[in-house]
């Protein structure tokens, strides 16, 4: 029903009590299929810049330094940053579908152009594009799946979705053990293959992209109800009602509108809901430091501590690629079962325990190569969920409108201080050649996480089976659901 309420149109809807009352479908699936690759893809280009590094620098191309290389990786992660904040603010007035194939367009590009690079200049700025396309591509991704996915399966759907950076990581690892072998390939020319396979790879997913629909529940409110009722309409004949759902359907108010200010955004996150933005950064900020400060200069550990070679290194991604994978896959449903605050506090804690417990074997010596990835593998099976966890808070707590940039702004402050602050320090503490020093560090990170359990616990909002309309009722609503 659409009518008018001072001059602006108003739709009365049952469509987000439609997608929710939906159980599990092939639909659902194409969906995760298609749009969650996005972090596989994420995970093959971190892990192969880390893994190419030697190649570049021995590359009679390029012939960089360590300073080179640790100057496009930053290229890479302002990209992400910045990427993430522009085609944030986008999603939410243009749609989630067609920044789909903006961001894909551009991460396809980037690194079929990083394939090609003469110079430092040009590899730096076609890693920056590269990471400007996936870091939109996380705005985009994360609202839409929030949207599209029945709130019954929300949870496991988006941690494992996260968590599937790490298959990423693993075909990094495997693909530069291969391309990089020079009994298989030139060393020059296997770099530049590497980052090929990845727009090609980014080329299947383009073509997979196609039928996804645009958001029913961003076109409701964005003006255009009539296109919304048929992407529902359709999706319902391919997918069965779960047995609970209601005979009444609740529906909801929506006054249409074309876009939401700027000015709205900031007091919605800072002002209607600060202890949920909060929240969203001690969770962000907590994961972003312990992730980036581990998985960033673990290469150094082994090899500097532990003798690997450094051409060795990929063989020992590959347990903590599947511990990383693993953990949101088998505790995710956990999530929306025992519930966010209690599942949020398990993981973040547990995480920080092990840590410290590991980083005091590694301080005396009581580990060795092997031993320490085996405790690597374990502190992640429970620190991947929980950081999938804060991609998760942050996208569904707060309204539709503004879902988003929400996810772009947090992801932007995590990264940002996780990404830069956690690799430097561990490299500071790594060249001290200390094992005591390493320890510190890692205590530091413990303390993070411990934090941040304390903090989710208490204060996470219990989202679990609802509706996102209820979790965070949306600003263009104009009465409660009834």
């Amino acid at each position: 029903m659409v009518d008018r309420d001072g001059g602006a149109r108003v739709i009365e809807t049952d469509i987000p009590a439609r997608l929710d009352g939906l159980l599990w479908s092939g639909f659902h699936t194409r969906v995760v299929a298609a749009l969650g690759i996005t972090w596989i893809l994420d995970g093959l280009e971190v892990t192969l810049a880390g893994a190419l590094a030697g190649a570049l620098k021995d590359s009679p191309t390029l012939r960089f330094s360590n300073l080179d290389v640790g100057l496009a990786n930053s290229a890479y992660l302002a990209g992400a940053v910045i990427g993430a904040l522009g085609f944030g603010w986008l999603t939410d007035r243009i749609g989630r579908k067609k920044l789909f194939f903006i961001t894909l367009s551009l991460y396809l590009t980037a690194t079929a152009a990083t394939a090609l690079s003469w110079d430092l200049a040009s590899y730096a700025l076609f890693r920056f594009l590269t990471g400007a396309g996936i870091g939109g591509e996380y705005t985009a991704i994360n609202s839409a799946i929030q949207e599209l996915v029945p709130a019954r399966y929300r949870g496991w759907t988006d941690l494992v979705i996260n968590g599937s950076f790490w298959i990423g990581a693993a075909l990094g690892a495997v693909g530069a053990i291969v391309l990089l072998d020079p009994s298989v390939i030139d060393p020059d020319s296997g770099w530049r293959l590497a980052y090929l396979t990845g727009a090609i790879l980014g080329l299947v997913v383009f073509a997979m992209r196609w039928w996804i629909p645009e958001s029913p529940r961003w076109l409701m409110i964005h003006g255009r109800p009539e296109r919304a009722e048929a992407i529902v309409a359709d999706i319902e004949r391919s997918a069965r009602h779960a047995a609970d759902r209601p005979q009444l359907l609740p529906k909801i108010r929506l006054r249409m509108r074309s876009h939401t200010p700027l000015l709205e955004v900031a007091r919605t996150l800072l002002a209607t809901y600060r202890r949920r933005s909060l929240v969203g950064l001690a969770l962000m900020v907590a994961q972003a430091f312990f992730y980036n400060a581990i998985f960033f200069t673990y290469a150094l550990i082994l090899t500097d501590f532990f003798g690997i070679p450094a051409n060795h290194v990929g063989w020992y991604i590959l347990p903590f690629a599947a511990g990383n994978f693993l953990g949101p896959l088998l505790l995710g449903r956990l999530f929306d079962t025992l519930g966010r605050r209690t599942m949020i506090g398990f993981t973040y804690g547990v995480s920080a325990i092990l840590l410290a417990l590991s980083g005091y074997l590694f301080s005396i010596g009581a580990l060795s190569a092997q031993t320490q990835t085996i405790a690597w593998m374990v502190i992640f099976f429970f620190a991947s969920p929980a950081a999938s966890a804060a991609y998760l808070t942050v996208s569904e707590t707060f309204p539709l409108e503004v879902r988003a940039l929400a996810i772009a702004i947090f992801y932007a402050i995590g990264t940002g201080i996780g990404g830069v602050a956690g690799p430097v320090l561990f490299g500071a503490l790594i060249d001290t050649g200390s094992r005591g020093s390493v320890f510190a560090g890692y205590l530091f990170g413990s303390f993070l996480m411990l934090a941040a359990a304390v903090i989710g616990w208490r204060y996470a909002v219990a989202a679990e089976r609802r509706s996102l309309e209820h979790v965070a009722r949306p600003l263009a609503a104009t009465e409660d659901h009834r």
